[in-house]
């Protein structure tokens, strides 16, 4: 089971991470980024950040133990959701002296 938690809890943050800037690439607007403030580094980190939260919930083996992992899952989503809210990624971006869009 920790297995199954801590994977789970993994996969919700980068799927949380993933969700703006994969939106935000895809409909041709910059966001702050690691990759790059564009709309297509955005999607393609996006997209990367989706795949890694596919294959750590597939790792998790979430159907061992549903409710524990769709609990971490969430509780794993709820960090990286309030970053993006707080405006986290300007302030990595303004910290590591890059432009934000």
């Amino acid at each position: 089971m920790p297995q199954t938690v801590l994977l789970s809890a993994f996969a919700g943050l980068m799927a949380a991470n993933a969700l703006p800037h994969f939106v935000s690439g895809i409909t041709g607007r910059p966001y702050p980024s690691v990759t790059g403030n564009g709309p297509v580094p955005n999607a393609i980190g996006g997209w990367a950040l989706f795949v890694i939260a596919g294959l750590s919930l597939y790792w998790a083996r979430p159907g061992d133990h549903p409710g524990a992992a769709c609990v971490a899952a969430a509780l794993g989503a709820l960090p990286m959701a309030v970053f993006h809210a707080a405006g986290g990624p300007a302030w990595v971006n303004t910290r590591s002296g890059r432009p934000n869009p």
